[in-house]
């Protein structure tokens, strides 16, 4: 798959958003791989902050999640071969250094919301480019949960978390939120990772 478009992107203004990135046929199935974990009870609460000082919070954000393991399914092992595909080619054309590829299932039930926040930890800059592929067909404006991205000039854009779409933008860069849904919001949200900048200086 070329993804010359999102290195495009991402080297003009930091930030891509791609439509139709998977066909309708592979989102329905990461659709049910994730309405399945739901209802199996294997998604827990999302917390906020890392390591010891991690706590579910649900006045910051309410989904839930479950990371992703290669051999959990044939579907989310072809995801993760193809989000390892982007990943050689962000280190190829943008020289990133990116070293790993960690992604999660979030389900928002209706009410949930996450304010606004930045992906990369204020101890920890091993986040490096965000990568969120929304599974849910015929969204609607009314149902709201649109992810809402914060730019330095003061302007924001409103993106509708619609089925096959892949956001992917600077994990250090932009504030964002996701706005309060109506209804179930499903996606597959990840992280570029590399090494942490003090593991790089020794």
């Amino acid at each position: 798959m070329p993804f010359s478009s999102i290195i495009d992107d991402l080297a003009e203004r930091g930030w891509s958003l791609q439509r139709s990135f998977l066909s309708s046929d592979v989102t329905h199935e990461l659709a049910d791989e994730c309405r399945r974990r739901e209802a199996e009870g294997a998604l827990a609460p999302a917390g906020v902050g890392r390591g010891e000082a991690q706590a579910v919070r649900e006045g910051i954000r309410g989904d839930q999640i479950q990371w992703l393991e290669a051999g959990q399914s044939a579907v989310c092992d072809d995801y993760l071969q193809l989000m390892d595909e982007l990943r050689q080619a962000l280190n190829r054309e943008l020289f990133l250094g990116l070293e790993e590829f960690e992604c999660h299932f979030a389900f928002y039930p209706p009410g949930a919301f996450y304010q606004t926040h930045l992906d990369r930890f204020r101890d920890d800059d091993s986040r490096c480019v965000t990568a969120v592929l929304y599974l849910n067909p015929d969204w609607q404006a009314e149902h709201g949960g649109a992810l809402r991205m914060h730019f330095a000039d003061g302007a924001q854009s409103d993106i509708p978390p619609l089925a096959g779409n892949l956001v992917v933008f600077l994990s250090g860069e932009f504030p964002h939120e996701v706005l309060e849904t109506q209804v179930d919001r499903l996606s597959l949200t990840g992280w570029f990772r590399r090494r942490p900048a003090d593991v790089l200086a020794l």
